[in-house]
């Protein structure tokens, strides 16, 4: 027993995959796990911690319903958040005053140059509208189907950034440049009649009107065009990904629905996200590894370790490839012990 060894599998994602033990099913295993937890609750909390933090495949089911929860539950804050519109008018007033004094308060310019030019500010209004949810949810389908041991990461990243913008929404209200000043600034949406943004008809009196600060819609794209950045090999498509976020922040400013201030804001509540991101799984979304083992039994795994004579019998049921490597190896340290 003294010179037996056991051969040892190589992990190749052995930095991200924490070692697992063998986990019954049905009402004994809940049992099981109960006398665990008692017997060792840090140590069990530490396991299921780990477990949360290792990458693994989404389940579709799943991401659909959060991501429609995640919407719902944002649209719907975001609507309640009292609507205070003096504090959110004299906030405008104190940021456009600051813009000045920067040198960059161009946005009247912008507004009103894009609006003498008919078909363009009307695609913009579209743009506005349309682009901000299409090109997300896109995202996020590629990101599933091509980077399944990346998503939850970087998905994580957007449910930050997005709650991070609640809380700036109930603690600085702001008015959009549309509705400070009918002499500076151009409502597009009425203007032109076009339909979908927040200030439309159809949607003003179910959205808060001085909700602003931060952009969101700089956020998301600027999400959108790191992600497809970092991970596509196609250069155009890369080009595509910087571009996409640049075009976003001039069509926020020309429709008079944003400051560049609130644009500001988006990158800091996304530098949030990331920042909780690398925080929860060890490193940042894109360097985890692309794809994860799929769950399910494999008893080519537990062949490909040799087993010591007298060692135990392991029932590998449930177990992904690298658990059953570890319950092997775990199995063999007891009995040499």
């Amino acid at each position: 027993m003294g010179d037996s060894t056991v051969t040892a599998v190589e992990d190749p994602h052995k930095n991200f995959v924490s070692p697992m033990l063998d986990r019954p099913r049905g009402v004994r295993g809940a049992r099981r796990a109960l006398g665990s937890w008692r017997a060792d609750p840090a140590g069990t909390t530490r396991t299921v911690l780990l477990r949360a933090r290792t990458p693994r495949r989404p389940h579709l089911w799943f991401e659909v319903l959060l991501i429609a929860a995640s919407y719902w539950v944002y649209s719907m804050i975001r609507s309640v958040v009292p609507e205070q519109r003096g504090q959110a008018m004299r906030n405008a007033d104190w940021l456009w005053e600051l813009e000045r004094r920067l040198g960059i308060a161009v946005e009247s310019a912008v507004n009103k140059g894009v609006d003498s030019v008919n078909w363009l500010i009307v695609g913009m209004n579209y743009y506005y509208a349309t682009l901000h949810f299409v090109v997300t949810i896109g995202v996020l389908a590629w990101l599933y189907r091509r980077h399944p041991g990346r998503y939850s990461a970087t998905r994580l990243v957007l449910l930050v950034t997005t709650g991070s913008a609640l809380v700036g929404y109930y603690l600085y209200p702001l008015a959009p440049p549309r509705l400070i000043s009918r002499s500076m600034f151009v409502d597009t949406v009425v203007t032109h009649r076009t339909w979908g943004s927040l200030g439309s008809d159809s949607l003003k009196d179910v959205s808060n009107q001085y909700a602003a600060m931060p952009s969101m819609h700089v956020g998301w794209a600027l999400w959108c065009g790191l992600t497809v950045f970092a991970l596509s090999k196609v250069p155009w498509v890369r080009v595509l990904a910087l571009v996409y976020p640049a075009i976003t922040v001039v069509v926020i400013v020309a429709t008079a629905n944003h400051f560049w201030l609130d644009a500001v804001g988006g990158i800091i509540c996304l530098a949030c996200g990331y920042l909780v991101a690398r925080w929860w799984y060890g490193a940042w979304p894109y360097a985890l590894p692309r794809r994860v083992p799929r769950p399910g039994p494999s008893r080519r795994a537990a062949a490909s370790v040799p087993v010591t004579a007298g060692s135990p019998r392991v029932r590998p049921t449930g177990c992904t490839n690298l658990e059953t490597v570890e319950l092997v190896r775990r199995a063999a340290r007891r009995t040499r012990g």
